[in-house]
């Protein structure tokens, strides 16, 4: 979307908000011995006191109210009966609809004790998203922030998995434009004032390719590579970019 007037401008950056609590409540929850299900339920009880709703369980009827992701699942996790054990790599992803405004983020946190992989990993997908969204300016092509991310995850010595990306976002949650996480020529839709997007590293240890797993839900390395995911909702303006899910401002 595009954000038109002030009401649109507060509806966001409210929805970013309890994206924000949510995430940051599920966050200082994550601890060997804790399930899936417990994380989520914890989320759920955070969004639900600000009036949020799942918007991934209201657009595509998932399982869950948020996507828990371990290890080699990159994203869509369901959570479940599955219980976190010391060095997992655990990507939270937070989509909250609040009166019908929707803003997405997503962290990857590590369990101690911290590999060096899983470490280096995590911190790789956080400032890629930090040289993405530097690079995201009105009047440059989508292409900009997917060149900036790839570049600074391949100097890591991981790999972006193409096949998944960031999107336009607002009033649901995949909309235009698609923000890929590589030099793609063909995204070359010009960035927009009041242009709402998420831009989110989705990367790999190894080159890996994303398989769907029986539960028809979680996405995952084909060949068991550890994943990392870092995501925000953020507004492009002419004097730079507005982070709205988080608990800074």
């Amino acid at each position: 979307m595009s954000i038109e007037n002030d009401q649109d401008l507060l509806g966001i950056r409210r929805a970013g908000r309890v994206a924000a609590e949510t995430l940051a409540a599920m966050r200082a929850a994550v601890r060997p011995g804790i399930s899936t299900a417990e994380l989520d339920a914890i989320g759920a009880r955070r969004m639900a006191q600000h009036g949020g709703r799942s918007a991934p369980r209201m657009v595509y009827g998932f399982p869950g109210i948020n996507l828990i992701s371990i290890n080699d699942e990159i994203v869509h996790g369901v959570p479940g009966e599955r219980r976190l054990h010391a060095g997992d790599v655990v990507k939270l992803d937070v989509t909250v609809n609040l009166d019908g405004y929707i803003a997405d983020a997503a962290e990857t946190i590590v369990v101690p004790p911290v590999s060096t992989t899983a470490g280096r990993l995590s911190a790789c997908a956080r400032d890629a998203f930090t040289l993405g969204l530097a690079a995201a300016q009105v009047g440059r092509p989508v292409r900009a922030i997917g060149a900036a991310v790839e570049r600074h995850v391949h100097a890591c010595g991981f790999h972006v998995v193409r096949e998944l990306c960031g999107h336009g976002v607002g009033r649901t949650i995949h909309e235009d434009p698609s923000v890929p996480n590589y030099d793609d020529p063909f995204a070359v839709r010009r960035l927009s004032n009041g242009l709402v997007i998420t831009i989110e590293p989705l990367i790999a240890a190894m080159r890996a390719r994303p398989v769907t797993g029986k539960d028809g839900w979680t996405i995952r390395t084909h060949n068991a590579s550890l994943a990392a995911h870092y995501e925000h909702t953020v507004i492009v303006w002419s004097g730079g970019c507005e982070i709205v899910t988080t608990l800074a401002a």
